[in-house]
């Protein structure tokens, strides 16, 4: 009776009362004291709301539904494939919508409502990989900010693919605490795409410079990567990203060498165990032993190119004989003296097969001088050193000269 009555009247009433109408039976249902038949009556009525030709009264039921347990499951899941500033209503707050329906829905709503579901005060781990999946990058970006999101790794690396090039992306999941170190890793490389594509389009640099500008940034951002898994994770940690890095196509001798002399070496170590098979503490022994024969054999049997052998002892040596662990306890600031004593041993080596060797260690070299000129310039500065006369600093060239 309620239900036929209810139709009979919204057929005839101005929208403003029937919005009114929707409201009080609305509320109806979910506090007044029912029973079962009058309950049914009240759900057919509320049901025949939701083929209204105003939204704005299909509005006001997803409104008063929206956080209530009490609403009917039927009501709330049609509400939830209506357009999207109705659905987003209930999709962002409904306790009754399942895991299941709020991925259907992900998977049929638009930018607006998969935002609203990534935005929800909890989100599994299995719904934000199907938004990993299919949303779009606002709803990617919402959920790198829910801090109430289940975010795995995984779907993060996802993620990265589809929208890497988005700042906003990068920057959302770089908020995010106890990042993993892959995906880290993977966030240097796309803001490294980005950068690389930016300038090129520009004509700024040439193709080749910007490459070898952007790749070796790009191996400096993985040095400190791998230096923080270290502290954080331990060797497992460090293995597990060299790992991913060999999958990435990112595992080089030159971003090894690079770790070697800003003090790492957990890096080489991981990546001749990686590469070679052998377990961790093997490989700890040998290269130790980095001037035997044995670490010759590791280094060949990892496929590591052999016109670099000597340059990967020569960083040994040197790490061995200055004791260097990075600028503060790790990162990628190179040493100074580490790559030169470096240099020196690799030309007294060379015959002509180290040529290309002997130009990255002088690109090395050239890096971490420019490294200790502003380290030096910056303490002169905070000593507040007097002004260089620069015209009396002339005459004493010349008259030396």
């Amino acid at each position: 009776m309620i239900a036929r009555d209810f139709l009979h009247w919204a057929r005839t009433a101005p929208t403003a009362r029937r919005i009114e109408g929707a409201d009080a039976l609305a509320r109806a249902y979910l506090h007044a004291d029912l029973g079962p038949a009058m309950r049914r009556e009240t759900e057919t009525a509320l049901a025949s709301l939701l083929d209204d030709p105003s939204p704005l009264v299909r509005r006001r039921l997803a409104e008063i539904f929206a956080n209530s347990p009490d609403a009917p499951h039927a009501i709330v899941a049609a509400l939830a494939s209506d357009q999207s500033d109705i659905a987003a209503l209930v999709l962002s707050r409904s306790p009754l919508l399942t895991e299941v329906e709020l991925i259907d829905c992900a998977a049929i709503g638009d930018a607006f409502a998969q935002t609203a579901i990534a935005l929800r005060a909890h989100v599994p781990s299995g719904l934000s990989a199907a938004l990993a999946e299919v949303g779009a990058c606002e709803a990617s970006i919402a959920l790198a900010v829910n801090p109430g999101a289940e975010l795995p790794a995984f779907s993060m690396r996802r993620m990265i693919e589809r929208f890497g090039d988005d700042a906003q992306l990068r920057e959302a999941l770089l908020s995010r605490p106890f990042l993993p170190a892959a995906v880290r890793s993977d966030l240097v490389d796309a803001t490294a795409a980005s950068l690389a594509s930016f300038v090129i389009d520009r004509d700024w640099l040439s193709r080749e410079r910007t490459e070898r500008v952007v790749g070796e940034a790009r191996e400096k951002a993985n040095v400190v990567i791998v230096a923080e898994a270290d502290e954080t994770s331990g060797r497992n940690g460090v293995r597990a990203l060299v790992a991913h890095l060999r999958r990435r196509g990112r595992l080089t001798p030159s971003l090894a060498l690079r770790a070697l002399f800003s003090g790492n070496s957990a890096l080489l170590e991981a990546a001749l165990g990686e590469l070679s098979g052998v377990d961790a503490q093997r490989v700890a022994g040998l290269v130790r032993d980095f001037r035997g024969q044995g670490f010759a054999a590791l280094y060949a049997r990892a496929k590591m190119p052999a016109n670099l052998l000597p340059a990967f002892r020569a960083a040994l040596d040197a790490q061995q004989a200055f004791g260097y662990r990075g600028a503060g306890g790790g990162g990628a600031r190179l040493s100074l003296l580490m790559v030169q004593r470096a240099l020196t041993a690799c030309e007294e080596l060379n015959g002509g097969e180290l040529d290309r060797l002997l130009a990255l260690l002088r690109r090395f070299e050239a890096e971490a001088l420019r490294e200790d000129a502003r380290d030096a310039a910056a303490a002169l500065e905070r000593d507040h050193a007097p002004a260089i006369d620069m015209a009396a600093l002339e005459a004493d060239v010349l008259q030396a000269a």
